[in-house]
């Protein structure tokens, strides 16, 4: 039986270079193939964004857009499962858990639709001074201009809505590279928006395996903003190629720090941890990496985690019982491995785990108190391994979690809502959970990573905002 093909989502003529076969991360059986572009579609689907922009006959009127997107929810909502079973077997996402996402990215597209629904201007106050007296001033808001959007694999739908979906509200032409691993969930996305209404012109998707083309397509004058999610090395990168005026928001990873005061019921904290830190195993941008317990339950504390992490099946994600699925690639097993040697070798305690179940799973792993020079100690791990590190004084435990040029979500444990509010106050990161896992996230909530790990703020919100401009009207009313 033939696998089914994607093809590539431009809105122009474009004759593929290839065909990339897309595998199921678990058996790397085929599932699928899509169109890889070259250059020359790159340039095709940002010609065709930039001409859309600049013909304001193609720009949508917001209560078109409104409809679009709430069609597109609910035929999400009819293919809801399908959805799912898609993203689970191109990106190794438990089934359960894609369920979950496809969730989220429903309710993410009609946030967006309300988001727009709400938007409006201001009026820009013009009675301070006598040079100022007499005009009217008020803002509106205009689509920024073309957007490009490249995402990453872990989570292969709501990535994309989190993306697209903005820019489509914001009255924005969009073109989306979804990871090479995971391309399939991102333009079934698009097929339905163009199938609710969209003209195929303002959103196009594209693959490429073509270093020097998706550089292009990001860093070419002719794009207004970029929506980067992937390594930091590759977004500053990026970054720093940008045409002038072209906007940007990076969205990179972390090394999440949890702090958990003494005194904790570790049945309350265990759970939450382990959730955090081996959901998706371990491939989250915010997972729990890095915790710092009271030196009192410290090894209590790990042997839990231990125990709670052998709880979780690791198997065929598209089974119901499964807790974990695969790494993305056989590789990235041989990476998350060759680390977890190098930290035992240093001196941490494997209490559980600690080795390749299988090409493409690697088994649950809790460390005790590695060396803070490992690299499962300074680097994000991107895997299934949580580290426990015992403190004697919250002070040190803060200033450690604080030393690594990476800050986006952190945790505390703690009853004592002094010591909660001291330790959000102090640990260096974009937001604080008191009592919850650094990986909690809603969709409209702010989401971006400090220092290393981004630039600008996330959130169906925040993208939509950051892809408008506000425009100034300053009426002058001469009066008899």
């Amino acid at each position: 039986m033939p696998i089914p093909h994607q093809p590539h989502r431009i809105a122009a003529a474009v004759t593929p270079v290839a065909r990339l076969e897309v595998r199921n991360p678990y058996d790397l059986t085929s599932i699928a193939t899509v169109d890889q572009v070259d250059w020359a579609g790159v340039e095709q689907a940002l010609a065709v964004a930039d001409a859309c922009f600049r013909d304001r006959a193609c720009w949508l009127p917001g209560h078109e857009r409104v409809a679009i997107l709430h069609r597109t929810a609910r035929a999400m909502e009819e293919q809801a499962e399908a959805l799912a079973l898609l993203a689970t077997r191109e990106g190794g996402k438990p089934l359960a858990d894609s369920r979950i996402e496809v969730a989220r990215a429903i309710d993410g597209v009609r946030n967006c639709a309300e988001v727009l629904r709400s938007d409006g201007g201001r009026e820009v106050p013009m009675r301070a001074t006598a040079a100022a007296a007499g005009r009217l001033a008020f803002t509106t808001h205009e689509p920024i201009g073309p957007v490009v959007a490249i995402s990453a694999f872990n989570h292969p739908l709501n990535l994309a809505v989190h993306q697209v979906a903005p820019a489509v509200a914001a009255g924005c032409p969009v073109i989306i590279k979804p990871a090479a691993d995971t391309p399939l969930s991102g333009l079934r996305f698009l097929e339905l928006l163009h199938a609710a209404g969209l003209p195929p012109a303002l959103a196009q998707g594209l693959v490429t395996d073509d270093l020097a083309s998706a550089e292009a397509l990001a860093t070419d004058p002719r794009v207004a903003f970029l929506s980067f999610i992937g390594s930091a090395r590759v977004g500053w990168h990026l970054r720093a190629r940008l045409a002038p005026g072209t906007r940007c928001a990076l969205e990179h990873g972390g090394v999440a720090p949890v702090l958990v005061d003494q005194g904790q019921d570790l049945a309350r904290v265990v759970p939450a941890l382990a959730k955090g830190g081996l959901y998706h195993a371990g491939q989250v941008c915010v997972s729990v990496q890095r915790v710092y317990a009271h030196q009192h339950i410290a090894e209590p504390l790990a042997v839990a985690l231990a125990a709670a992490a052998e709880r979780m099946p690791v198997a065929d994600p598209a089974q119901p019982d499964t807790a974990i699925g695969p790494l993305i690639r056989p590789a990235e097993v041989e990476r998350v491995a060759a680390w977890v040697r190098d930290a035992i070798a240093g001196g941490a305690r494997c209490l559980t785990g600690g080795q390749p179940l299988a090409p493409t799973c690697y088994a649950p792993t809790i460390l005790f108190d590695p060396p803070a020079d490992a690299l499962v100690s300074t680097q994000e791990v991107f895997g299934p391994v949580i580290c426990v590190y015992p403190y004697a004084d919250a002070d040190t435990a803060i200033r450690t979690a604080n030393a690594l040029p990476f800050a986006f979500q952190a945790a505390v444990f703690t009853r004592d809502l002094e010591f909660a509010l001291s330790a959000a106050d102090r640990l260096a990161a974009s937001a604080v959970m008191i009592n919850d896992h650094t990986a909690f996230r809603t969709d409209w909530m702010p989401f971006g990573g400090l220092r290393q790990s981004g630039l600008g703020t996330g959130g169906i919100p925040f993208s939509f905002r950051d892809m408008q401009i506000e425009k100034l009207i300053v009426l002058r009313r001469d009066r008899a």
